[in-house]
């Protein structure tokens, strides 16, 4: 039996899984197991998966139990780990936006400005990012750890929380206010010093990174192919901007060609009825995995 070099990746368990996951599969790599095993099985001999708290893949990068992975940029931060990004992968849980770690009052709190919180304390599971916020700023808080449900601790156990937050509904609803913006952060794919230093792996995982982007390329963007009067062309891409750089080709049947463009998946609804009404026939709009520049 003949065996493979391996590039063993750390990907994040927890809430960010299934957007991980999904990302994997649009980029052509099937991920199962998941839900059972902190090593699940992958359609890749070459890929060994490693699932794990985001806030400690990048400190097993750094001592070389993972060859590389994805975390956040926070927690790459956080932990102080010395490894190299290899590209930002800009997604998160539930939206396309960046998690935002935020100080965070009562919303009835005479709490203005982070200056407010000097001798005060403060809750957070990022305590050498919040530590060292408050020290940017000449505040001496007391900055202590917190396992979580760290929105609960505020006005009784302390004055303020650091946490994360990416559409900022949960606070809302626990009647919190933002003071600051301490860091916004998105995935990133990230490996260790020595692995891009083998031609194999680094190869290997740029190829990999390569594919990832073009998975978030794609996510909302469709394809849009019909056949049109070539008479009718020019109005088409002068009324319909959004069609631009399209794909022209001749048909069979003279005096029409065949158009294929790709245009984002919101404004679709509005372009097939004005295609219609320029002559376009046979018009198909086809979901895309992947969009590679």
């Amino acid at each position: 039996m003949t065996s493979h070099p391996t590039l063993t990746l750390g990907l994040p368990s927890g809430s960010l899984m299934e957007a991980t996951l999904a990302l994997f599969a649009r980029a052509g790599y099937c991920i199962s197991g998941s839900q059972r095993s902190y090593r699940p099985a992958v359609d890749d001999p070459e890929l060994k998966i490693r699932l794990l708290r985001a806030q400690e893949i990048s400190r097993y990068i750094e001592n070389g139990h993972l060859d590389a992975g994805i975390t956040g940029r926070d927690w790459i931060a956080e932990n102080g780990s010395d490894i190299e990004e290899v590209e930002e992968l800009p997604f998160s849980k539930a939206t396309a936006n960046p998690t935002r770690w935020v100080l965070v009052v009562p919303e009835n709190s005479p709490i203005r400005h982070p200056t407010d919180l000097e001798g005060k304390r403060v809750a957070t599971e990022a305590v050498g990012l919040t530590r060292k916020f408050f020290s940017g700023h000449g505040v001496k808080a007391h900055v202590e750890f917190s396992w979580g449900a760290t929105e609960v601790k505020v006005p009784e156990l302390v004055d303020a929380i650091v946490d994360v937050t990416e559409t900022g509904s949960s606070l809302r609803a626990n009647k919190l206010r933002i003071v600051a913006t301490l860091m916004e952060s998105f995935p990133v794919l990230a490996a260790n010093r020595e692995t891009l230093a083998d031609p194999w792996k680094s190869g290997k995982l740029r190829r990999l990174a390569l594919l990832l982007k073009g998975a978030l390329n794609a996510r909302d963007l469709v394809g849009l192919k019909m056949n049109l009067p070539k008479a009718h062309l020019e109005k088409l891409l002068a009324d319909l901007p959004a069609l631009r750089n399209p794909t022209v080709s001749p048909l069979a049947q003279a005096g029409w060609v065949a158009v294929e463009t790709i245009i984002e998946g919101k404004v679709v609804r509005e372009i097939i009825p004005k295609l219609k009404d320029l002559g376009a026939e046979g018009i198909i709009e086809y979901p895309l995995n992947k969009v590679v520049y």
